[in-house]
């Protein structure tokens, strides 16, 4: 027979866990008055749902859309349509299938193409006469798009119009007395609150999920500040409200961080506020019209802003101007920061063009800018958006006058009449090597360096004069010129 062997007790651990009991009982002493009446510990309540998914749920709707498609092979291979959308949402190609064959007519139509059912998504009622709010990417390219509502009808939509720059889209069907959505404030929306989104995840009509706002102002696109949760959101979920515990849509939930096609915790959706403006107008006109003036525009680093006297970072750096835009007959420069727009400061370059954007064309609009060490107000009349035109890059002139070296690594020679003129700048030189301090700081052959320490840089001798002064132990802003953008960059000498 096996002896059993003794237990061995570890007499610290015994120690800590009696301490700790008796840790315990004293604050349960503490708790217990001398008449011997116990003072209740108050309760934490977590939020019910229940009751905002009944109120709002019928006003949630489920969308699928139709396209075009060849015939598949009747020996199956299909792909499930709400993996199809996750991919298409995403980008990632779908892979090649051993039962499809390529079609070198691809693009033209076929006999045997027949109505395909794309994906399906969701939606949400905006208004009682019918019209429904959706992401644009759920029914970008649809042949049909088909709503189904809570009390099981299926109804044929029109698709108003869709934005592709905030992802938003509005249906119509044509139905009345239907339940709507009560719109709210992000405004008032807080980190930390409770939200709860209503969707249809991989086809499961009217699913309920809940969490916390993890965060806001999330900036992952032009025209929008995503507001981050944790509420679980799937492939499907595309289009459906994100809403407050007063029952109010906050946002439409948009998009998802994901390294397998499925939730891992963080979430984003399309502040409501934005993305009504968007409706309104995608209602009125069936499309949306945005502000611009011309340029493209970069962030302002702490060690930019420090080296030219900004102080704090903040504000948009122009990289470029475009020729003839409201920005260039305004008098705005590459290289200038644009701190206020109508007297309103911001701090990321990433807000320039969403208040932009959000100004009617045609309204005058006043810029401060921060130039050379100076700020002052400029005038734009603010234009419409169109599409951006490509870059150009600076070519060495054959007949300049032979490449001036300076004590910062670079070596530089004179742009020619008709290259300043190509470029649209009054002066300037033509990076023609670099090395030591000037190339750890990021400059390249091919460059054109605008100013130097804030000070204006008409040919090579004045670059030269200029960099002589540079002090070894300070850091020297550039203003460079790269094809069409400007930046700034730091040389430390001394390193």
């Amino acid at each position: 027979m096996t002896p059993i062997a003794a237990p061995v007790v570890n007499l610290s651990r015994t120690r800590r866990a009696t301490l700790g009991l008796a840790s315990l009982l004293l604050a349960g002493a503490a708790l217990w008055p001398a008449g011997g009446h116990a003072q209740p510990m108050p309760v934490v309540q977590l939020p019910d749902f229940s009751e905002l998914a009944e109120r709002v749920g019928p006003a949630v709707v489920n969308i699928r859309t139709t396209e075009r498609a060849r015939n598949r092979s009747s020996s199956g291979g299909s792909v499930d349509p709400n993996i199809e959308e996750f991919f298409r949402r995403f980008g990632i190609p779908l892979p090649n299938r051993p039962d499809q064959t390529p079609d070198p007519r691809r693009g033209t139509p076929r006999e045997d193409e027949e109505p395909q059912q794309r994906g399906v998504a969701s939606g949400f009622i905006l208004t009682p006469d019918g019209y429904v709010m959706t992401n644009a990417h759920v029914v970008d390219g649809a042949e049909e798009v088909i709503v189904t509502l809570t009390d099981g009808r299926e109804l044929k939509a029109r698709i108003i119009g869709a934005d592709t720059r905030t992802d938003v889209a509005v249906v119509k069907l044509d139905a009345t007395g239907l339940p709507s959505v009560k719109i709210g404030d992000v405004n008032r929306l807080k980190v930390g609150e409770w939200v709860m989104a209503i969707g249809s995840p991989f086809g499961l009509a009217n699913t309920v999920t809940a969490g916390i706002v993890s965060a806001k102002q999330r900036d992952t696109g032009d025209y929008l500040n995503f507001i981050q949760t944790d509420v679980a959101i799937n492939p499907g979920n595309s289009g459906g409200p994100l809403l407050n515990l007063r029952g109010e849509v906050v946002g439409i939930n948009s998009q998802i961080y994901s390294r397998s096609g499925g939730f891992m915790g963080i979430s984003f959706a399309i502040p409501i506020d934005d993305a009504m403006r968007v409706a309104d107008q995608l209602r009125a006109t069936g499309r949306v019209s945005r502000g611009r003036i011309g340029v493209q525009i970069a962030p302002v680093t702490k060690e930019v802003a420090e080296s030219i006297g900004l102080g704090k970072p903040s504000g948009a750096l122009v990289r470029s101007v475009e020729k003839d835009a409201p920005a260039d007959k305004a008098g705005i420069e590459a290289g200038d920061i644009i701190t206020k727009v109508d007297g309103k400061a911001f701090d990321k370059s990433g807000e320039l063009p969403r208040i932009i954007g959000a100004v009617k064309p045609g309204t005058k609009t006043t810029l401060q800018i921060f130039r050379r060490g100076a700020t002052r107000d400029v005038s734009v009349t603010v234009a419409e958006v169109e599409d951006e035109k490509p870059a150009r890059r600076a070519q060495a002139d054959p007949g300049a006058a032979p490449p001036v070296k300076s004590v910062l690594g670079l070596s530089v020679s004179d742009l020619g009449e008709a290259q300043k003129k190509e470029l649209r700048i009054r002066g300037g030189v033509r990076v023609d090597s670099v090395d030591g301090p000037a190339a750890r700081a990021g400059l390249r052959e091919g460059d054109v360096i605008l100013s130097l320490d804030n000070a204006e840089v008409a040919d090579s001798k004045q670059f030269a004069t200029l960099a002589a002064k540079a002090e070894k132990a300070r850091a020297v802003s550039v203003l460079v010129r790269r094809g069409e953008w400007v930046q700034y960059l730091v040389i430390r000498p001394g390193r």
